[in-house]
């Protein structure tokens, strides 16, 4: 597989990633042998670099995870994982609690080092909190070699506007925003490039919006965005394609984003998303379907705190005038 260097980490990833959040049954109840046939079958097909954390699954994803790479070379896989958020509504970025989090996920993974750890939805806490205790701590985890790099993730962008400026981030996690419908994150790649800060692109599908099934109930997007996403999903299908291969193909095309995380359970999804990048991308197919999506592009939801969804909240009182 294809791949790209991500950023100063010097790490080269490859295009397409995996994403260990399935492992800890957030979609639908896994067994272990199942997970770990599919990261088995991942790191075969060339997605080795894996992403988890002790949120997902509550641990149980670790513990999946840790059971299928115990059998593989360390120097085989790339591996990060979190710190901070620990439930729903479960966070903790102190130094103590960062310090055992790291120790707690080194053991489930049965391994002696991290080779990134990322603070996990940093948008829940105030950014002081991020700069002046966690992202700290971090570093001195990676000057004792703990953990290679350093990194941040969470959901809107203008937290990375606003922290990443004052930290020395290695790498950061963005998800949602380069997808078919949403490449907003093409507006951060300036800050991340001039800064060499390596990015991890998540979720191509927007956490289940770009599918023919009925989106999740907790999906926090708004009807409208859900609608025109379905829409566009089964426009793919009639053409006798899967808008998930459209969405794949799309986000381990650019050049510019070093890797794209996906997640699945099932081992012959796995090897499906890997072959699909191997396949010409159906331009007029793609071209249809951007047609679809352009009355909701680039349209989010909420996350964290009100200081980094202003640009949000502005938006949808705007909708909310032009409806009234």
């Amino acid at each position: 597989m294809k791949t790209r260097r991500l950023g100063k980490t010097g790490l080269e990833v490859p295009v397409l990633s995996f994403g260990a959040s399935s492992l800890g049954s957030v979609f639908r109840d896994i067994d272990q042998g199942e997970g770990v046939r599919t990261v088995h079958a991942a790191v075969d097909a060339g997605m080795n670099y894996i992403d988890v954390s002790p949120y997902y699954g509550l641990t149980k994803a670790e513990f999946v995870l840790g059971e299928a790479i115990r059998s593989l070379p360390r120097s085989s896989f790339t591996l990060s994982t979190k710190a901070g958020r620990y439930g729903e509504n479960a966070f903790d970025f102190s130094r103590k609690r960062i310090h055992d989090s790291v120790q707690e996920s080194l053991d489930r993974l049965h391994t002696d080092y991290i080779d990134i750890l990322f603070l996990h939805d940093i948008e829940f806490v105030p950014a002081e909190i991020i700069i002046e205790e966690a992202f700290p701590t971090l570093l001195r985890l990676k000057e004792q070699g703990v953990i290679r790099h350093a990194g941040i993730c969470g959901l809107p962008l203008p937290l990375f506007e606003k922290v990443l400026p004052q930290i020395d981030a290695d790498a950061i996690i963005s998800y949602c925003h380069y997808a078919l419908n949403d490449t907003s994150l093409l507006s951060l790649l300036p800050l991340l490039e001039k800064k060499e800060i390596g990015l991890v692109n998540a979720s191509p599908l927007s956490m289940g919006l770009l599918s023919t099934r009925s989106t999740p109930a907790w999906h926090p997007a708004d009807d409208r965005v859900k609608q025109v996403c379905l829409q566009a999903a089964r426009f793919c299908a009639e053409q006798g394609s899967d808008i998930a291969k459209l969405a794949v193909q799309f986000a381990t095309a650019n050049e510019r984003i070093p890797t794209t995380l996906v997640s699945s359970a099932n081992e012959h999804n796995i090897r499906n998303n890997a072959a699909w990048i191997e396949e010409p991308l159906d331009q007029e197919l793609l071209s249809e379907v951007l047609r679809i999506l352009a009355p909701i592009h680039n349209e989010s939801w909420a996350s964290g705190r009100p200081e980094y969804n202003i640009e949000h909240n502005m938006k949808s009182q705007a909708s909310k005038g032009e409806q009234e």
